[in-house]
């Protein structure tokens, strides 16, 4: 498919640097009154259009489909859109990106909806309450209110053609108002458009795509055009897969969406998404396995949307698939999410043309004006459905609320978590502010109360599963939510015909695990004076005996004293850290890695600097007068160690794993607030490192980006005083014997001694011809068919409990138990004592399920293998993870042990300084 190159304004010069350049092409000066709108019309066929509503051309200079729509130019396209028709469409933005750009929605309705929309929000949050708003109530309201849909496109920036569905969809409801599946929509339901979730991404796709494109577009899979450069566009700015940042809500972009969202609730909530060229475009029903907090109205409401797209698309003749992937399991994702407050939802996915054209195998040319009408078309369909059924989904939503709150009374588990807040008071506060900010009810008691025979300190959190975001609680705290017993009974089954199983993704996902917080359940409801907890609650800091004469010790073990070292560190405060519990006067307890800050090594407004930053953290912080240590090291002993201020340097760029960069970067930048450099990783090769203490591999295979050549320049500086963490994937480098970095192998699964010996005599490959065997059962054939060399099966990601080295500096103030994540089918076997040591490792075969779903042979081998593994090596060290500790940034447990390996080593490390 060629450039377009038709007379614009003037000359045909002029239309081709137009063609070239989205910035020029984007103030092109069009009217109406000299373009054929073929593409529009096409859309839906036998719309008519009021001409007084801008078309795509009228404002941006090409037709819907022609072009892949800029962040900038669609909210030049809806910008114009409610200039012209105000009274039934209103732009609100709610949000800006790491990069500022803003973010918008669009509500569109009828003029009597779009004048009302604080009122129909009002309206929405009483009927989301059945404490508050009785049956009769609820009734009244539901035949007063329209129903609403929230149709959210792009969260993946480079799955291009959803953005400009949502401009299509704009301009159809609001420029064929007439049109009989609009007429419907319109009188009974408001359509809420999200036509751009990942504005970074898209933008960082857009500009290399654009500037691969030749005399004419390439269809080919093999051109420049098809094949990004890293970091791809999918993910935003910290290279997050924003569609699964629903639980932890580390981004802007999911922050300000989720608020909307909580403030509308829409009826129903549709994301849409891109998939292989290849395939054709996939709908509702979701496949299994259900999250069974989900109910059976919402899953038969969204058959019910299906089957109306199927109805729709067989009329254009688009083919399409349900039920056979892309399950509704997991409650993190964008489609998931909103079906805990009792909307129904789904994924929909279309072949991507991934540019403007695409070959797919089967010779046809997919374009991109192919993939934007199949978005365009769904999203008409279902919220046609939406409207055609608008009073059975309000009354079915405010049924959900109605039996959320008695599910949470009769929770056989028990119907109140509650949280102590004496261990871990930072991962308490993150959690308790966090659940608010989903909207969930949460206290914290005002004084001390006994629940279910335990004593509670005033400071506790408790939540009641008996209010309507009760199911979502429960699925979010609870240790294990399983799935089908029918669908596992076949993935074991698939499994063992030596099938690739039909687990999507990860299958545990417990928030107080994730983040190290103590939490328990009783059956009976908390009665204590309390307070409402807040999303933008401030963790409270604390100075005791400000007017300290010898100096102040923050207590290590928790994120609030992370941070407080960080700042300290910035604000070029001397500190120690003691690699062991110590005991001050006979009195005073401190942990391991408690920080001690000196007033003799420090300027004279060192208590100002003090207050102010714990203020800043919430870190407690203790004056002390005395600096006689009576257990452990004293402040002056070789086992208290002076801190320093590294910098920081990881490697980024081909090969690492975008995913595991943004999220290891985003973690020590925005959770721990320390900068880091990113360094080319090919640069590593060569470069010379001495003004770095610190050098993380995030997971990736470096082997063919660095070879021996890279390895030795690490080595050699390593050697001189250097950290290097490596994790995940980035451990494997580490472990191959030509790198020599650790002195750890990764594992082959684990076979029976019988069966290994019996298959290696019958299967030699260096044999022309073997011995005759008799095959006397299908499990035979399976047995004899087996590879030797494979490794473990493949785990999709679950939650493992941890131990944790009590008596190694680097796990000072850890935890000694802690949940990770166990993902992919890599195990190491320990180091040699003679090498290094294992700090931290998987627990035993029968406790390392911490949730979610984990093979039998996976456990076995599993169990007590390295977590965590520290190296010495000469002046510097080695540490590696074995898995990843900042997946998605929600393994806030793991924190303060990524804080040590970071802070604490490059501390122990010795280079010359």
């Amino acid at each position: 498919m060629a450039f377009k190159y038709k007379p614009i304004v003037c000359s045909f010069v002029v239309s081709a640097l137009f063609a070239f350049s989205p910035s020029l092409f984007a103030t092109a000066v069009v009217t109406d009154k000299n373009i054929n709108a073929d593409n529009t019309a096409t859309m839906w066929p036998g719309s008519q259009y009021n001409a007084a509503i801008p078309t795509f051309k009228s404002v941006l200079g090409y037709d819907v489909g022609e072009r892949i729509t800029s962040h900038s130019d669609m909210l030049r396209y809806f910008d114009a859109l409610q200039q012209a028709e105000p009274q039934r469409i209103k732009v609100v933005e709610y949000g800006r990106t790491w990069e500022g750009r803003k973010l918008i929605y669009a509500a569109i309705g009828n003029a009597k909806h779009i004048a009302d929309l604080d009122g129909f929000a009002k309206n929405m949050q009483q009927l989301s309450d059945p404490r508050k708003t009785n049956k009769n109530t609820a009734k009244e309201l539901i035949g007063q209110l329209p129903s609403s849909v929230w149709l959210e496109y792009s969260v993946h920036g480079n799955e291009i053609s959803s953005t400009d569905a949502a401009m299509m969809m704009a301009y159809h409801l609001l420029a064929a108002p007439n049109e009989a599946t609009n007429q419907k929509i319109l009188n009974n339901t408001i359509v809420f458009i999200d036509p751009l979730q990942n504005p970074d991404g898209r933008s960082r796709f857009i500009s290399r795509y654009y500037a691969t494109v030749g005399l004419q577009h390439s269809g080919d899979r093999l051109s420049a055009e098809h094949n990004e450069p890293w970091p791809n566009g999918r993910s935003n700015h910290y290279l997050f897969d924003m569609n699964r940042d629903w639980l932890a809500i580390t981004q802007p972009e999911t922050a300000g969406r989720i608020k909307a969202m909580n403030h509308y609730r829409p009826l129903v909530v549709i994301d849409l998404h891109e998939m292989g060229g290849d395939q054709s475009y996939y709908f509702s029903p979701s496949a299994q396995p259900f999250n069974p907090h989900m109910t059976k109205t919402q899953i038969n409401n969204m058959n019910t949307i299906g089957k109306n797209n199927g109805k729709h698309f067989d009329r254009f003749g688009f083919d399409f698939f349900t039920r056979e992937v892309f399950d509704a399991f997991y409650p993190g994702y964008g489609d998931s999410w909103p079906t805990f407050y009792g909307a129904s939802a789904s994924t929909y996915e279309v072949s991507s043309s991934r540019g403007e054209l695409f070959k797919k195998h089967s010779g046809e040319n997919l374009t991109y004006l192919n993939t934007v009408q199949r978005h365009f078309v769904a999203s008409v369909s279902t919220a046609e459905a939406v409207a055609d059924n608008h009073e059975q989904l309000l009354n079915d939503y405010y049924q959900y609320q109605v039996t959320a709150i008695e599910a949470g009374k009769n929770n056989k588990n028990g119907r109140v978590f509650i949280i102590p807040n004496e261990r871990n008071k930072a991962g308490s506060h993150r959690l308790a502010t966090l659940m608010a900010q989903h909207d969930v009810d949460v206290f914290k008691a005002t004084e001390a109360f006994s629940s279910c025979g335990k004593q509670y300190q005033a400071g506790a959190y408790f939540i009641d599963t008996a209010q309507p975001k009760g199911r979502f609680v429960t699925t979010t705290f609870s240790k294990q939510v399983d799935m089908d017993s029918q669908f596992i009974k076949e993935q074991e089954r698939r499994r063992s015909r030596k099938l690739h199983d039909e687990i999507y993704d990860i299958t545990g996902w417990s928030l107080p695990l994730m983040f190290d917080v103590d939490v328990e359940q009783c059956a009976k409801p908390v009665t204590v004076a309390s307070e409402v907890v807040n999303s933008d609650d401030k963790l409270l800091g604390n100075v005791s005996n400000i007017d300290a004469t010898v100096g102040f010790i923050v207590p290590w073990g928790d994120m609030a004293a992370g941070r407080f070292l960080t700042a300290a560190l910035l604000q070029n405060i001397v500190i120690k850290s003691a690699d062991k519990a110590f005991v001050l006067d006979d009195k005073q307890q401190f942990a391991a890695g408690s920080l001690i800050i000196e007033k003799r090594s420090n300027d004279a407004d060192l208590a100002a600097k003090i207050a102010k930053i714990a203020e800043q953290t919430g870190a407690q912080v203790v004056g002390v007068n005395t600096s006689w240590v009576t257990e452990g090291p004293s402040f002056g002993s070789d086992n208290t160690v002076n801190m320093i201020a590294p910098n920081i340097a990881m490697a980024w760029d081909e090969p690492t794993s975008s995913l595991s960069a943004g999220n290891s970067r985003f973690v020590i930048e925005r959770q721990f607030n320390y900068p880091v450099t990113a360094i080319r990783t090919a640069m590593l090769k060569s470069a010379d490192l001495a003004n770095y203490q610190v050098l993380i591999l995030p997971s990736g295979d470096y082997k063919a980006v660095l070879g021996e050549r890279g390895a030795a320049n690490i080595k050699q500086w390593v050697e001189r005083g250097g950290v290097l963490i490596t994790l995940g994937d980035a451990t494997k480098f580490a472990a191959e014997p030509e790198v020599g970095l650790l002195d750890v192998k990764r594992e082959r699964a684990f076979k029976d001694k019988a069966t290994t010996d019996t298959q290696a005599a019958k299967h030699a490959d260096d044999e022309a011809m073997v011995d005759g065997q008799l095959i006397t059962s299908k499990d035979s054939l399976i047995k004899a068919s087996e590879n030797l060399q494979e490794s473990p099966d493949f785990v999709a990601g679950v939650l493992a409990n941890i131990e944790v080295d009590q008596e190694h500096w680097l796990t000072a103030g850890v935890h000694k138990n802690l949940v990770a994540i166990a993902y992919g089918n890599d195990i190491y076997t320990p180091i040699k004592l003679a090498s290094g040591k294992n700090v931290a490792w998987f627990a035993g075969a029968d406790n390392v399920l911490a949730s979610g779903y984990l093979w039998q042979e996976n456990k076995q081998q599993l169990a007590y293998k390295p977590y965590l593994i520290h190296q010495p090596m000469v002046k510097g060290m080695v540490i590696g993870f074995t898995q990843e500790p900042t997946a998605r940034a929600y393994l806030d447990g793991l924190n303060v042990m990524l804080l040590n390996t970071i802070f604490r080593a490059s501390a122990h490390a010795s280079p010359l300084r």
